[in-house]
């Protein structure tokens, strides 16, 4: 076949010409992606479906034998969850897997954690019943991808943090911005190869003009960035901040929009890194209320470089807020340090 050069006019084998068929192309198209998201529906479905079975058949049993050595439903489990197009359950039902060996008290977390993943299946197979935000965090809990939409907010981003978790075979870089002007917080995600880090890189503390889309459930925080104007420009002064109880009430909201949210993106305005038994909690320089450091960030070099930070006064600290504790990712210190200008962001994590 020789293309011409007219139009989308096409020449056939016999010479003749013939029209491209674009419209009834686009559509057959169409047709065929909605079949196959057809498919991979009744697949997650089934697991989900399956899922249940097994649930009901570990909690009949007892939640003792998941401890015993050699134990693998988890693993046969997250893999036919795998085989039904569900990576969102498979990711869950392996973190089941690590609750046992948790250390004392972990019968309760890994009934907590059941019960969520109960829900997740539920909520699935009842999908049709729920409101349209809701319908849309279900689908991306259970790992099922969707595209931005919507009108793109420009703005300057002040970027938050950013730091690189291994996700099965892949490494996810999250990268938090604040819009200075519309007051949004947005999450970029970007992937990486094995053994290589995504390529997307934003310098913590600086300020980029730029536009970002947002992705439909969970909350709206997952944002695409789009057109960038100008380059990244540094500045000084943290976000807007609030109490560790308007931290713990922001993220109870968030839970009644997405039910399975670890942690919610906050700013802690004037707190103090006070030593707490084996851990450590920020503490509210006016009403001493507090919240405990998640044991996740213990053993990173960022809690000390805060405490440093700190030196016994009160400072301004983003981070994510959950059931777990808090997690600081960035601070910001009201007086000069050997790291910067004063209310220079300082990363953590």
């Amino acid at each position: 076949m020789v293309r011409s050069n007219v139009g989308s006019m096409v020449l056939n084998h016999g010479g003749e010409p013939r029209r491209s068929a674009g419209p009834v192309a686009l559509r057959a198209m169409e047709g065929a992606a909605a079949r196959r998201a057809d498919r991979r529906a009744e697949r997650i479905t089934g697991g989900a479906q399956e899922l249940e079975q097994r649930l009901t058949d570990l909690l009949r049993g007892g939640l003792a034998a998941a401890d015993r050595p050699g134990y693998t439903l988890w693993e046969e489990t997250a893999a036919r969850m795998v085989d039904a197009q569900a990576p969102g359950l498979a990711g869950r039902v392996r973190e089941l897997g690590s609750v046992p060996a948790s250390g004392p008290g972990w019968p309760a977390r890994l009934l907590e954690e059941c019960a969520l993943l109960h829900l997740l299946d539920a909520a699935w197979l009842g999908l049709d019943r729920l409101p349209g935000p809701l319908a849309a965090t279900v689908r991306t809990r259970v790992g099922l991808t969707s595209s931005a939409e919507g009108p793109a907010v420009r703005d300057r981003w002040l970027v938050l943090a950013q730091y690189d978790t291994p996700d099965g075979r892949i490494v996810t870089r999250r990268i938090w911005l604040y819009g200075r002007e519309s007051g949004r917080t947005a999450l970029l995600l970007s992937y990486g190869a094995p053994g290589r880090t995504p390529d997307r890189s934003l310098p913590v503390g600086s300020v980029i003009d730029a536009e970002v889309t947002a992705h439909p459930g969970g909350g709206g925080l997952r944002g695409e960035l789009g057109a960038q104007f100008g380059e990244p420009l540094v500045t000084t002064g943290p976000p807007p901040g609030g109490t560790t109880a308007d931290a713990v009430a922001a993220y109870g909201n968030a839970l009644r929009h997405d039910p399975w949210l670890d942690a919610w993106p906050v700013t802690l305005r004037d707190v103090i890194p006070v030593p707490s038994g084996d851990g450590w909690q920020l503490v509210g320089a006016a009403d001493g209320s507090a919240l405990p450091v998640a044991a996740s960030a213990l053993s990173r070099p960022g809690l000390w470089k805060l405490v440093a930070l700190s030196g016994g006064g009160p400072l301004t600290v983003f981070g994510e807020c959950g059931h777990r504790g808090f997690d600081p990712l960035a601070a910001w210190c009201a007086e000069a340090t050997a790291d910067g200008a004063p209310d220079t962001a300082v990363a953590l994590a």
